[in-house]
Protein backbone atom coordinates (compact mmCIF):
# COMPACT_ATOMS: atom_id res chain seq x y z
CA UNK A 1 0.00 0.00 0.00
CA UNK A 2 1.37 3.23 -0.45
CA UNK A 3 2.00 5.51 1.90
CA UNK A 4 -0.50 8.65 1.17
CA UNK A 5 -1.37 11.18 3.64
CA UNK A 6 -4.31 12.61 1.81
CA UNK A 7 -6.46 12.77 4.30
CA UNK A 8 -4.05 16.06 5.96
CA UNK A 9 -4.12 17.64 2.69
CA UNK A 10 -6.33 20.69 1.35
CA UNK A 11 -8.90 19.59 -1.02
CA UNK A 12 -7.00 21.59 -3.79
CA UNK A 13 -4.00 20.12 -2.91
CA UNK A 14 -2.01 17.56 -5.29
CA UNK A 15 -2.69 14.02 -4.22
CA UNK A 16 -0.65 11.22 -5.09
CA UNK A 17 -3.35 9.04 -5.29
CA UNK A 18 -5.28 10.96 -8.15
CA UNK A 19 -1.91 12.10 -10.11
CA UNK A 20 -2.38 11.76 -13.79
CA UNK A 21 0.12 9.48 -14.12
CA UNK A 22 3.98 8.53 -15.71
CA UNK A 23 4.50 8.35 -19.03
CA UNK A 24 5.01 4.94 -18.86
CA UNK A 25 2.47 3.02 -16.47
CA UNK A 26 3.90 1.25 -13.89
CA UNK A 27 2.72 -0.73 -10.25
CA UNK A 28 1.58 1.72 -7.61
CA UNK A 29 5.27 1.60 -5.24
CA UNK A 30 5.08 -0.28 -1.52
CA UNK A 31 5.02 1.74 1.20
CA UNK A 32 5.82 5.02 -0.66
CA UNK A 33 3.39 7.60 -2.83
CA UNK A 34 4.15 8.47 -5.59
CA UNK A 35 6.08 11.68 -5.54
CA UNK A 36 8.41 9.84 -2.90
CA UNK A 37 9.27 7.76 -5.68
CA UNK A 38 9.54 10.47 -7.91
CA UNK A 39 11.99 12.37 -5.08
CA UNK A 40 14.06 9.08 -4.54
CA UNK A 41 14.66 8.65 -8.35
CA UNK A 42 15.62 12.09 -8.46
CA UNK A 43 18.58 11.54 -5.39
CA UNK A 44 19.45 8.22 -7.44
CA UNK A 45 20.33 9.98 -10.78
CA UNK A 46 23.35 10.29 -11.92
CA UNK A 47 22.23 14.06 -13.23
CA UNK A 48 21.66 15.00 -9.51
CA UNK A 49 25.45 14.20 -8.39
CA UNK A 50 26.41 16.19 -10.73
CA UNK A 51 24.92 19.09 -9.52
CA UNK A 52 27.50 19.04 -6.53
CA UNK A 53 30.13 20.45 -9.06
CA UNK A 54 28.21 22.67 -10.87
CA UNK A 55 28.31 27.01 -10.65
CA UNK A 56 25.59 28.30 -8.62
CA UNK A 57 27.46 32.05 -9.19
CA UNK A 58 30.92 31.18 -8.02
CA UNK A 59 32.45 28.37 -10.24
CA UNK A 60 32.98 25.40 -8.01
CA UNK A 61 37.08 25.07 -8.00
CA UNK A 62 36.90 28.88 -6.48
CA UNK A 63 36.09 27.55 -2.81
CA UNK A 64 34.82 24.70 -1.23
CA UNK A 65 32.17 26.33 0.77
CA UNK A 66 30.62 28.34 -2.22
CA UNK A 67 27.22 27.25 -2.97
CA UNK A 68 26.59 25.01 -5.92
CA UNK A 69 23.79 23.90 -7.68
CA UNK A 70 23.57 20.71 -5.24
CA UNK A 71 23.52 23.04 -2.00
CA UNK A 72 21.49 25.02 -3.84
CA UNK A 73 18.61 23.05 -4.44
CA UNK A 74 18.47 20.86 -1.02
CA UNK A 75 18.24 24.46 0.38
CA UNK A 76 15.22 24.83 -1.90
CA UNK A 77 13.73 21.80 -0.78
CA UNK A 78 13.90 22.65 2.32
CA UNK A 79 11.99 25.65 2.67
CA UNK A 80 9.86 24.52 0.01
CA UNK A 81 9.01 21.58 2.63
CA UNK A 82 8.16 24.15 5.05
CA UNK A 83 6.28 26.34 3.11
CA UNK A 84 4.35 23.06 1.56
CA UNK A 85 3.43 21.55 5.32
CA UNK A 86 2.69 25.01 6.56
CA UNK A 87 -0.32 25.60 3.86
CA UNK A 88 -1.20 21.75 4.04
CA UNK A 89 -0.26 21.08 0.20
CA UNK A 90 1.87 17.71 -0.77
CA UNK A 91 4.98 18.41 0.76
CA UNK A 92 6.92 14.77 -1.44
CA UNK A 93 6.01 17.01 -4.40
CA UNK A 94 7.22 20.24 -3.24
CA UNK A 95 10.35 18.35 -2.35
CA UNK A 96 10.78 16.61 -5.80
CA UNK A 97 10.28 19.26 -7.91
CA UNK A 98 12.72 20.96 -5.78
CA UNK A 99 15.70 18.80 -6.14
CA UNK A 100 14.34 18.52 -9.90
CA UNK A 101 14.89 22.29 -10.83
CA UNK A 102 18.19 22.54 -11.77
CA UNK A 103 18.78 18.88 -13.25
CA UNK A 104 19.47 20.66 -16.90
CA UNK A 105 21.88 23.54 -16.33
CA UNK A 106 25.35 23.58 -17.88
CA UNK A 107 28.33 24.20 -16.19
CA UNK A 108 29.33 27.65 -15.46
CA UNK A 109 25.89 28.93 -14.23
CA UNK A 110 23.96 31.38 -16.25
CA UNK A 111 27.10 32.36 -18.31
CA UNK A 112 27.21 28.88 -19.29
CA UNK A 113 23.47 28.34 -20.59
CA UNK A 114 23.99 31.60 -22.55
CA UNK A 115 27.08 30.43 -24.19
CA UNK A 116 25.60 27.35 -24.86
CA UNK A 117 21.86 29.00 -26.33
CA UNK A 118 23.94 31.10 -28.55
CA UNK A 119 26.11 28.23 -29.85
CA UNK A 120 22.33 26.38 -30.40
CA UNK A 121 20.90 29.33 -32.53
CA UNK A 122 18.87 28.21 -35.13
CA UNK A 123 19.59 25.15 -34.06
CA UNK A 124 16.71 24.53 -31.31
CA UNK A 125 18.08 27.29 -28.91
CA UNK A 126 18.77 25.63 -25.28
CA UNK A 127 17.01 26.56 -22.17
CA UNK A 128 17.54 24.95 -18.50
CA UNK A 129 14.35 23.89 -17.91
CA UNK A 130 13.72 22.56 -20.94
CA UNK A 131 16.44 20.36 -20.22
CA UNK A 132 15.90 19.71 -16.67
CA UNK A 133 12.63 18.13 -18.47
CA UNK A 134 14.28 16.48 -21.06
CA UNK A 135 17.06 15.11 -18.53
CA UNK A 136 14.24 12.92 -16.71
CA UNK A 137 12.10 12.32 -19.36
CA UNK A 138 15.18 11.00 -21.87
CA UNK A 139 18.90 11.30 -21.18
CA UNK A 140 18.98 9.69 -17.70
CA UNK A 141 19.75 5.79 -18.58
CA UNK A 142 18.90 3.60 -15.91
CA UNK A 143 15.70 1.85 -16.40
CA UNK A 144 15.07 -1.47 -18.14
CA UNK A 145 11.39 -0.52 -19.06
CA UNK A 146 11.68 3.16 -20.33
CA UNK A 147 13.98 6.15 -20.85
CA UNK A 148 14.05 8.79 -18.48
CA UNK A 149 12.87 8.60 -14.61
CA UNK A 150 9.28 8.25 -15.65
CA UNK A 151 8.82 10.89 -13.18
CA UNK A 152 4.79 11.93 -12.53
CA UNK A 153 3.05 14.55 -14.63
CA UNK A 154 2.65 16.84 -11.26
CA UNK A 155 6.75 16.52 -10.95
CA UNK A 156 7.31 17.22 -14.63
CA UNK A 157 4.92 20.35 -14.82
CA UNK A 158 6.34 21.66 -11.78
CA UNK A 159 9.99 21.48 -13.11
CA UNK A 160 8.93 23.32 -16.36
CA UNK A 161 8.51 27.03 -14.69
CA UNK A 162 8.50 28.28 -18.11
CA UNK A 163 8.11 27.89 -21.58
CA UNK A 164 7.26 29.56 -25.21
CA UNK A 165 4.13 28.59 -27.09
CA UNK A 166 6.23 26.84 -29.73
CA UNK A 167 8.30 24.55 -27.87
CA UNK A 168 5.41 24.01 -25.32
CA UNK A 169 3.46 22.62 -28.81
CA UNK A 170 6.37 19.86 -28.83
CA UNK A 171 5.68 18.79 -25.48
CA UNK A 172 2.57 17.35 -25.14
CA UNK A 173 1.17 17.24 -21.73
CA UNK A 174 3.38 19.52 -19.44
CA UNK A 175 2.88 22.11 -22.61
CA UNK A 176 -0.70 22.61 -23.06
CA UNK A 177 -0.67 25.20 -19.81
CA UNK A 178 1.54 27.48 -21.67
CA UNK A 179 -0.73 26.51 -24.87
CA UNK A 180 -4.65 27.23 -22.64
CA UNK A 181 -2.69 29.87 -20.37
CA UNK A 182 -3.60 27.65 -17.14
CA UNK A 183 -1.73 27.80 -13.96
CA UNK A 184 0.70 24.86 -12.34
CA UNK A 185 -0.35 23.09 -9.25
CA UNK A 186 0.65 25.14 -6.27
CA UNK A 187 3.57 22.61 -4.92
CA UNK A 188 4.58 23.78 -8.38
CA UNK A 189 4.39 27.39 -7.37
CA UNK A 190 5.71 27.29 -3.85
CA UNK A 191 8.64 25.78 -5.23
CA UNK A 192 9.10 28.52 -7.99
CA UNK A 193 9.44 31.11 -5.10
CA UNK A 194 11.00 29.23 -2.77
CA UNK A 195 13.97 28.70 -5.43
CA UNK A 196 13.82 32.99 -5.86
CA UNK A 197 13.96 33.38 -1.99
CA UNK A 198 16.98 30.81 -1.33
CA UNK A 199 19.21 32.35 -4.08
CA UNK A 200 18.17 36.09 -3.27
CA UNK A 201 19.77 35.43 -0.05
CA UNK A 202 22.30 32.83 -0.06
CA UNK A 203 23.77 34.89 -3.05
CA UNK A 204 24.42 37.46 -0.49
CA UNK A 205 26.46 35.61 1.44
CA UNK A 206 28.42 33.79 -0.90
CA UNK A 207 29.36 37.54 -2.42
CA UNK A 208 30.47 38.63 1.13
CA UNK A 209 32.59 35.33 1.76
CA UNK A 210 34.13 36.28 -2.04
CA UNK A 211 34.57 39.85 -1.18
CA UNK A 212 32.49 41.51 -3.86
CA UNK A 213 30.15 43.12 -1.86
CA UNK A 214 30.12 44.03 2.48
CA UNK A 215 27.53 44.59 5.12
CA UNK A 216 27.99 48.45 4.73
CA UNK A 217 26.91 48.39 0.83
CA UNK A 218 24.26 46.10 1.73
CA UNK A 219 22.59 48.54 4.75
CA UNK A 220 21.47 50.31 1.15
CA UNK A 221 18.79 47.42 0.64
CA UNK A 222 15.40 48.09 2.81
CA UNK A 223 15.33 44.03 3.25
CA UNK A 224 18.48 43.96 4.31
CA UNK A 225 19.16 47.18 6.61
CA UNK A 226 15.64 46.13 8.48
CA UNK A 227 16.95 43.03 9.77
CA UNK A 228 20.31 44.25 10.68
CA UNK A 229 18.84 46.94 12.75
CA UNK A 230 17.14 43.94 14.86
CA UNK A 231 20.11 41.58 14.69
CA UNK A 232 22.03 44.76 16.11
CA UNK A 233 20.27 45.87 18.75
CA UNK A 234 19.60 42.57 20.07
CA UNK A 235 23.07 41.81 20.01
CA UNK A 236 25.41 44.59 19.54
CA UNK A 237 28.92 43.85 18.99
CA UNK A 238 28.34 40.53 17.40
CA UNK A 239 31.17 39.74 14.96
CA UNK A 240 30.73 40.08 11.18
CA UNK A 241 30.07 36.18 10.53
CA UNK A 242 27.44 35.60 13.16
CA UNK A 243 25.80 38.83 12.50
CA UNK A 244 25.62 37.83 8.42
CA UNK A 245 24.22 34.58 9.20
CA UNK A 246 21.35 36.13 11.93
CA UNK A 247 20.58 38.97 9.22
CA UNK A 248 20.31 36.33 6.53
CA UNK A 249 18.22 33.51 8.71
CA UNK A 250 15.78 36.14 9.34
CA UNK A 251 15.51 37.82 5.51
CA UNK A 252 14.30 34.41 4.68
CA UNK A 253 11.90 33.89 7.38
CA UNK A 254 10.50 37.10 6.82
CA UNK A 255 9.64 36.11 3.01
CA UNK A 256 8.54 32.94 4.17
CA UNK A 257 5.99 34.29 6.80
CA UNK A 258 4.82 37.16 3.72
CA UNK A 259 4.78 34.67 1.26
CA UNK A 260 2.70 31.81 3.48
CA UNK A 261 0.11 34.59 4.75
CA UNK A 262 -0.30 36.70 1.40
CA UNK A 263 -0.93 32.98 -0.72
CA UNK A 264 -3.47 31.51 2.22
CA UNK A 265 -5.28 34.75 1.65
CA UNK A 266 -5.50 34.58 -2.15
CA UNK A 267 -6.83 31.37 -1.55
CA UNK A 268 -9.40 32.28 0.84
CA UNK A 269 -10.27 35.17 -1.91
CA UNK A 270 -10.16 32.41 -4.67
CA UNK A 271 -12.43 29.98 -2.89
CA UNK A 272 -10.65 26.99 -4.05
CA UNK A 273 -12.37 23.60 -3.64
CA UNK A 274 -10.21 21.67 -5.75
CA UNK A 275 -7.03 21.50 -8.26
CA UNK A 276 -8.97 22.17 -10.94
CA UNK A 277 -9.65 25.36 -9.50
CA UNK A 278 -6.40 26.19 -8.91
CA UNK A 279 -5.61 25.58 -13.04
CA UNK A 280 -8.33 27.47 -14.02
CA UNK A 281 -7.48 30.69 -11.89
CA UNK A 282 -6.29 33.64 -14.41
CA UNK A 283 -3.04 34.30 -12.31
CA UNK A 284 -1.00 32.34 -9.86
CA UNK A 285 -2.13 32.02 -6.06
CA UNK A 286 0.86 31.90 -4.59
CA UNK A 287 2.03 35.31 -4.67
CA UNK A 288 4.41 37.72 -2.24
CA UNK A 289 2.57 41.18 -0.93
CA UNK A 290 3.21 44.64 -2.52
CA UNK A 291 5.10 45.65 -0.05
CA UNK A 292 7.91 42.55 -0.02
CA UNK A 293 7.97 42.46 -3.31
CA UNK A 294 9.19 46.06 -3.89
CA UNK A 295 11.81 44.56 -1.40
CA UNK A 296 12.36 41.69 -2.75
CA UNK A 297 12.85 43.93 -6.29
CA UNK A 298 15.28 46.26 -4.70
CA UNK A 299 17.26 43.31 -3.47
CA UNK A 300 17.61 41.88 -6.86
CA UNK A 301 18.79 44.93 -8.48
CA UNK A 302 21.18 45.46 -6.05
CA UNK A 303 22.28 41.91 -6.49
CA UNK A 304 22.73 41.96 -10.13
CA UNK A 305 24.86 45.60 -10.28
CA UNK A 306 26.53 44.89 -7.62
CA UNK A 307 27.55 41.04 -7.84
CA UNK A 308 26.38 39.60 -10.94
CA UNK A 309 27.55 42.51 -12.78
CA UNK A 310 30.96 42.27 -11.13
CA UNK A 311 33.85 42.96 -13.17
CA UNK A 312 35.28 39.96 -11.82
CA UNK A 313 32.72 37.99 -11.81
CA UNK A 314 32.15 39.13 -15.52
CA UNK A 315 35.82 37.76 -16.03
CA UNK A 316 35.17 34.61 -14.57
CA UNK A 317 31.82 34.12 -16.99
CA UNK A 318 33.65 35.25 -19.93
CA UNK A 319 36.02 32.44 -19.67
CA UNK A 320 33.04 29.93 -19.02
CA UNK A 321 31.83 31.65 -22.04
CA UNK A 322 34.71 30.69 -24.21
CA UNK A 323 35.05 27.16 -22.59
CA UNK A 324 31.52 26.45 -23.58
CA UNK A 325 31.59 27.89 -26.93
CA UNK A 326 35.48 26.57 -28.21
CA UNK A 327 34.14 22.92 -26.97
CA UNK A 328 30.87 23.48 -28.95
CA UNK A 329 32.53 24.51 -32.06
CA UNK A 330 35.14 21.83 -32.02
CA UNK A 331 32.73 18.74 -31.32
CA UNK A 332 30.52 20.14 -34.35
CA UNK A 333 32.92 20.43 -36.29
CA UNK A 334 34.63 17.07 -35.78
CA UNK A 335 31.96 14.54 -33.69
CA UNK A 336 34.60 11.81 -34.06
CA UNK A 337 36.57 13.75 -30.79
CA UNK A 338 33.50 13.14 -28.76
CA UNK A 339 33.84 10.16 -26.29
CA UNK A 340 32.32 7.10 -27.97
CA UNK A 341 29.06 7.10 -25.74
CA UNK A 342 28.15 10.74 -26.74
CA UNK A 343 28.62 10.01 -30.68
CA UNK A 344 26.39 7.22 -30.45
CA UNK A 345 24.31 9.00 -29.15
CA UNK A 346 24.96 11.98 -31.48
CA UNK A 347 24.93 9.76 -34.20
CA UNK A 348 20.88 8.42 -33.02
CA UNK A 349 19.91 12.05 -33.12
CA UNK A 350 21.40 12.83 -36.01
CA UNK A 351 19.54 9.98 -37.90
CA UNK A 352 16.54 11.59 -36.28
CA UNK A 353 16.95 15.04 -37.12
CA UNK A 354 19.99 15.72 -39.37
CA UNK A 355 22.43 18.97 -38.10
CA UNK A 356 20.02 19.71 -35.88
CA UNK A 357 19.95 16.38 -34.04
CA UNK A 358 23.46 16.44 -34.11
CA UNK A 359 24.08 19.58 -32.43
CA UNK A 360 21.50 18.60 -29.88
CA UNK A 361 23.48 15.54 -29.41
CA UNK A 362 26.12 17.71 -28.41
CA UNK A 363 24.25 20.13 -26.13
CA UNK A 364 23.20 17.55 -24.58
CA UNK A 365 26.89 16.34 -23.61
CA UNK A 366 28.37 19.67 -22.72
CA UNK A 367 25.12 20.21 -20.68
CA UNK A 368 25.67 17.13 -18.77
CA UNK A 369 29.53 18.34 -17.99
CA UNK A 370 30.70 19.48 -14.15
CA UNK A 371 32.00 22.47 -14.26
CA UNK A 372 35.69 20.89 -13.74
CA UNK A 373 35.10 18.47 -16.13
CA UNK A 374 34.28 20.77 -18.93
CA UNK A 375 37.49 22.59 -17.86
CA UNK A 376 39.16 19.14 -18.18
CA UNK A 377 37.41 18.58 -21.89
CA UNK A 378 38.97 21.64 -23.15
CA UNK A 379 42.17 20.90 -21.95
CA UNK A 380 42.67 17.44 -23.62
CA UNK A 381 41.33 19.30 -26.97
CA UNK A 382 43.11 22.42 -26.66
CA UNK A 383 46.26 22.27 -24.84
CA UNK A 384 49.34 21.44 -26.79
CA UNK A 385 50.64 19.94 -23.91
CA UNK A 386 48.05 17.21 -23.75
CA UNK A 387 49.47 15.67 -26.80
CA UNK A 388 49.79 12.34 -25.48
CA UNK A 389 47.30 9.24 -25.56
CA UNK A 390 46.29 8.76 -22.34
CA UNK A 391 45.44 12.86 -21.96
CA UNK A 392 42.80 11.69 -24.63
CA UNK A 393 40.89 8.99 -22.40
CA UNK A 394 37.22 10.46 -21.57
Amino acid sequence: MSNSYSGQLVPYACDDKKSQGRRYDEPHPTYRNEYQRDRDRIIHSAAFRRLEYKTQVFVNHEGDLFRTRLTHSLEVAQIARSIARELRLHEDLSEAIALAHDLGHTPFGHAGQTALNNCMKGLGGFEHNLQSLRVIDKLEQKYADFDGLNLTFETREGILKHCSVTNAKELGDVGERFINKTQPSLEAQLTDYSDETAYNNHDIDDGIRYGLITITDLLKVELFSEQYDIVNNRYPGLDDKKLLHEIIRRMINVMVVDLIDTSRENIANAKLNSISDVRNQKHAIMSFSTEMNDKKLELKQFLRKNLYQHYRVHRMTKKAANVIDSLFEAFLEDPNILPTEAIQHCNILKERNGDKGLARGIADYIAGMTDRYAIIEYERIFNPRQLSFANFNA
